[in-house]
């Protein structure tokens, strides 16, 4: 009961505002302010959410089945390259210039050449959702290792840690603050570049879902996989917000 007092207080303004937002447009809707073509009422909406909720939990697991391996691959590569960079500065100065000039170069440029290159459209996804959303991690880690209080390494030179046992125990846990936060970073860019991928040539997923309604002009079905794709995102943030959170609880007063 304590828990469930702590949570309304916490975000009963939170959902005032979603009540309210929810409100307004029922109010757009019913009053004739709104596009009655690109802005349905909330009972069409709803309908269609009935309809195809079974398709609707068909395209989230596509999505995942594109998103999960991409963020895992992405982290795979951040905490590798992170580290070397930012444990070695001789590296650092040689390959950081290199690292930053690819960084800003958008993924979706990339787009037309990955398609072609790549053997099937699954791995094209992959590798654009890896590019996109590799770099937050990839420069919070080095950020992260680079900047570790110098008593730490001191300490684990006193207790002769080298290696891996260095590595997990001390310089990975000190940097984490720095390397989850650039990690969450990195997962809202992953969903912009899924939502771009699966618009553009997949047969499932949220995005494709979306993309498809819109074109046939069944904006009461957009309108309903747009709010589901919405919440989808937002309870995945959410999760990985709790899990940062317990990770670094040690950090937080």
């Amino acid at each position: 009961m304590n828990k469930v007092r702590a949570f309304i207080k916490k975000y009963w303004i939170t959902a005032c505002i979603y009540l309210g937002l929810a409100l307004l447009y029922i109010c757009a809707t019913e009053s004739g302010w709104a596009n009655p073509y690109l802005f349905p009422r909330i009972e069409a909406i709803l309908d269609a959410f009935s309809q195809d909720k079974g398709i609707m939990l068909l395209n989230m697991a596509s999505s995942f089945k594109l998103l999960v391996p991409s963020i895992i691959i992405s982290l795979i590569i951040a905490l590798t390259i992170g580290t070397f960079l930012g444990r070695n500065k001789r590296l650092r100065d040689v390959l950081y210039p290199v690292i930053y000039a690819f960084s800003v170069v958008p993924s979706i440029l990339l787009s037309p050449f990955v398609l072609l290159l790549a053997p099937n459209f699954w791995v094209a996804s992959v590798i654009l959702i890896v590019y996109s959303c590799v770099w937050s991690t990839l420069f919070s880690t080095i950020t992260g290792i680079m900047t570790i209080d110098k008593r730490y390494l001191d300490k684990a030179a006193t207790l002769e840690l080298h290696g891996i046992k260095k590595m997990t125990k001390v310089i990975l846990p000190a940097a984490s603050p720095s390397i989850l936060a650039g990690f969450i970073n990195s997962v809202r860019n992953s969903f912009v570049m899924l939502v771009y991928a699966e618009m553009y040539g997949a047969r499932y997923g949220m995005g494709y879902y979306v993309k498809k309604y819109s074109e046939f002009g069944l904006y009461d079905h957009t309108w309903s996989g747009f709010i589901f794709m919405v919440i989808v995102l937002i309870i995945v943030m959410q999760f990985f917000e709790k899990l940062k959170n317990h990770l670094l609880k040690w950090t937080i007063n």
